[in-house]
């Protein structure tokens, strides 16, 4: 199966998981800095959008957090909780809110849209539902990397009977179809850090992976390319931002349950 042509919001590289960012205060790590921050530091067409669109103003922010995408955790006017979520629009977010309004719809547990995907300036913005609480799976091991596997398998089969416009093109950390020199294509925040951070297993697996995909004949599906925190691409990001790289074992095994549960 190749490698899926959609990035739908709820990613790690987005946001992390909505009660985790919001228990943390000035939180910097591989996935973007986690803020407190008042009403007034809020940008200036957010209020306005949410009265639009949900009916009411924010009155308290539980949370911002900001890398390629903001995300937003807002009380508004009348006591509900909510998520905003604003990223450059290039084309692509109206299909990946429609798979993710899909899947919620199905049971698949992620958060569900409230709205539709609308411009803001050049932003692409929408809301979705606020769920505190749990955790992010840490470690690297086989059994963690079979979890992930598993679930990835359910979400690949939800996705299966969903249709919407081909989300592209891939996001630049996980643009497999990249066709230019060396392994990924220009990442601003990535580039300028010290590259001999990234372990030579990271770059080696990233590099046969893309191999792989490119000399494939089979057809693109919609899916989820940015789904856990343990694959090659943010195990680069994790390096270059101070962490610990996944292990090379945890990768082979994710890669292998994946394989297992595809029949291939």
């Amino acid at each position: 199966m190749r490698m899926p042509p959609a990035y739908l919001p709820g990613s790690p590289a987005d946001y992390r998981d909505h009660g985790q960012a919001g228990s943390a205060s000035g939180a910097s790590g591989a996935y973007g800095t986690v803020l407190i921050v008042s009403l007034d530091d809020l940008p200036d067409w957010l209020p306005a959008w949410c009265l639009d669109h949900l009916g009411g103003e924010p009155a308290g922010v539980l949370f911002r957090v900001q890398q390629v995408s903001m995300v937003f955790g807002l009380r508004l006017a009348g006591g509900r909780d909510v998520v905003i979520k604003a990223r450059a629009d290039d084309g692509r977010a109206v299909s990946c809110v429609a798979a993710q309004a899909r899947l919620a719809g199905r049971g698949f547990p992620c958060a569900r849209p409230l709205t539709p995907v609308t411009g803001a300036g050049s932003l692409a913005v929408h809301a979705e539902e606020f769920r505190p609480g749990g955790e992010v799976l840490a470690g690297d091991s086989p059994d963690v990397a079979v979890r992930y596997a598993e679930v990835f398998a359910r979400l690949m089969a939800e996705l299966a009977g969903v249709t919407v416009a081909p989300p592209l093109p891939n996001p630049p950390w996980v643009r497999w179809d990249y066709t230019g020199p060396g392994v990924w294509p220009a990442i601003g925040f990535l580039d300028n850090r010290d590259q001999g951070a990234v372990p030579a297993y990271v770059a080696k697996a990233a590099g046969r992976a893309r191999e792989l995909l490119l000399a494939a004949g089979l057809p693109c599906v919609l899916g989820h390319a940015d789904f856990e925190a343990m694959a090659a691409y943010n195990a680069r990001e994790e390096a270059l931002c101070g962490s610990t790289a996944v292990g090379g074992d945890a990768l082979r095994a994710q890669a292998a349950e994946r394989l297992r549960r595809a029949g291939a």
